[in-house]
């Protein structure tokens, strides 16, 4: 089997709800669909350390102490490192449009009706909500 591609993906949360970007029609891997914000881990690159990056390049946020958390996903390509964010500097936007046509905060309640790119995840997303608690 080759060599799975390394994704490092947040779940930023604040007041209950979770950032999810939505992946522009015109994507290759997984058009028109919400996800987590991330992207590759580039060689050399820890995955804490691609989640910072993917956060700036992707949101403008400066994020602080990304805890890993358990993201199943059904796609045997990746090796997905996902992590809770729930301290950052700046507020979040769309910094690259070229990738998702849409950001938005979600209730967990939402979250069910969303076509996401990994339906698995789904359950590790509501935990992370969760276990971030009121703020």
């Amino acid at each position: 089997m080759a060599d799975r591609i390394a994704i490092s993906v947040a779940a930023l949360v604040r007041d209950g709800l979770v950032l999810l970007a939505h992946r522009h029609p015109s994507r290759r891997w997984y058009p028109d669909c919400w996800d987590l914000v991330g992207g590759h881990v580039e060689l050399g690159e820890l995955p804490h350390e691609a989640v910072i990056r993917e956060c700036l390049e992707e949101l403008g946020v400066r994020v602080h102490d990304p805890a890993p958390i358990p993201m199943p996903v059904s796609d045997p390509t990746l090796d997905v490192h996902a992590f809770l964010v729930t301290r950052w500097e700046g507020e979040p936007v769309n910094a690259a449009p070229e990738e998702h046509d849409d950001l938005r905060w979600f209730r967990p309640s939402e979250l069910a009706d969303l076509t996401l790119a990994h339906p698995a995840s789904l359950s590790s997303i509501l935990s992370a909500i969760e276990v971030s608690g009121p703020r």
